[in-house]
């Protein structure tokens, strides 16, 4: 794994790293995934050099003397700042030292959405926000999963997601290939814990509940409540109906590394849990009303624990108003969907007090759209696996 010395002869991604440490200094403050890259695309090391960036050479001079970053060796410690946007021109040093480039890895912009689980776009004045100490590619690095899972060493592939800490974990025969921040469902319409599996895909899909809610790189884990993994806005709290939201590069990424389910010989239906398997682990803390507990952290040398026997773990129990009325005439074990609100509440999963929201199918209640609104675009078909 490279990481970025900030030496001032290095590349512009280095003036960037080094502008978010002159942020701190005031006491305040992509095409490519950062993590393995996608297996479909051929690998691309290199990065592109660019001329200059947009800010102030001074500045920029400046920043690179206050610089605090080094680069560290591979498994090194890299530790995170906490601090809050002050004003309008912090915030702008911010999103000029974090942006998009004209890059091939966008490593800073990727290393700074990821710890923070927030798109750029959405940080506003008086935002606490992440920095961390070195912009690594590899994101890896900011994992709070171990690097190691021997409990699933036979496993091809498997997914562990904790709505706790906004973030999922690939592993591949125990080792980890993937870290990702996410952001999972509302509390009315929680991502419940429990053992899932993918299912099938979409490159580009309409929300069935909402057809208007476009969802690049769809990877549907719940038949019936039509949970999924896709790419969507990412505000860093847990804000969606029950599915996972991802940044796009993570979303592209996890399409095609992940295996959908297989279908029996006669009907062609889903075989349960044939796909690759998906663990949600815990709860979000909705108690709090800002941030997660990755702004309690201070290097990335935290692991959560994770399960011992992670495939017996209890498949998750649904609540029937996460599922579409339209979709529970079939619903397997139907009982197990009308006793598992109950369920939840005993076990303290669903606070009390908390009215979960039924899932209603907006696009049936709406008016047809006038005569020249632009089309939404086309969605590939439902792929045969």
């Amino acid at each position: 794994m490279n990481r970025i010395p900030l030496n001032g002869k290095q590349l512009t991604l280095v003036v960037i790293g080094a502008i978010a440490s002159l942020t701190l200094g005031w006491g305040a403050c992509g095409n490519t995934p950062g993590n393995p890259q996608d297996p479909k695309p051929k690998r691309n090391t290199k990065i592109k050099k660019t001329a200059s960036i947009d800010t102030n050479r001074k500045d920029s001079t400046q920043a690179k003397n206050n610089s605090k970053t080094q680069a560290g060796a591979t498994g090194g410690i890299i530790t995170y700042t906490k601090t809050v946007i002050v004003n309008g021109k912090h915030l702008d040093s911010i999103r000029r030292a974090y942006r998009k480039v004209d890059t091939i890895q966008n490593i800073a912009y990727r290393a700074f959405i990821t710890v923070n689980r927030k798109d750029l776009h959405y940080f506003r004045v008086g935002d606490t926000v992440i920095i961390p100490s070195i912009l690594s590619p590899n994101l890896t690095d900011y994992s709070i999963f171990p690097a190691e899972y021997h409990a699933v060493d036979s496993l091809p592939k498997i997914i562990i997601v904790s709505n706790a800490w906004q973030s999922y974990a690939c592993y591949e025969y125990g080792k980890l290939v993937r870290f990702a921040a996410c952001n999972t469902g509302e509390e009315r319409k929680a991502t419940f814990p429990g053992k899932y599996a993918l299912n099938w895909r979409h490159i580009l899909r309409k929300s069935s509940l909402n057809s208007s809610w476009i969802l690049p790189y769809t990877w549907n884990f719940h038949l019936h409540a039509g949970s999924a993994f896709h790419q969507f806005d990412m505000p860093g709290r847990p804000v969606s109906h029950s599915c996972i939201r991802q940044f796009r590069d993570d979303a592209r990424w996890l399409f095609y590394w992940g295996e959908g389910a297989k279908r029996d010989t006669i009907k062609r239906r889903y075989i349960p849990f044939s796909g690759t398997p998906v663990i949600i682990l815990d709860m979000f803390d909705f108690s709090r009303k800002k941030g997660g507990p990755w702004w309690d952290i201070t290097d990335n040398s935290f692991k959560i624990a994770l399960p011992q026997d992670p495939m017996n773990t209890e498949e998750a129990w649904i609540p029937i108003s996460q599922v579409p009325h339209s979709a529970r005439g079939g619903l397997p074990n139907k009982e197990r969907y009308i006793a598992a609100e109950d369920t939840l509440r005993i076990r303290g999963i669903i606070r009390d007090g908390v009215k979960l929201r039924a899932s209603i199918q907006y696009s049936r209640k709406k008016k047809p759209a006038a005569a020249g609104t632009t089309p939404l675009p086309a969605i590939q078909s439902k792929p045969s696996n």
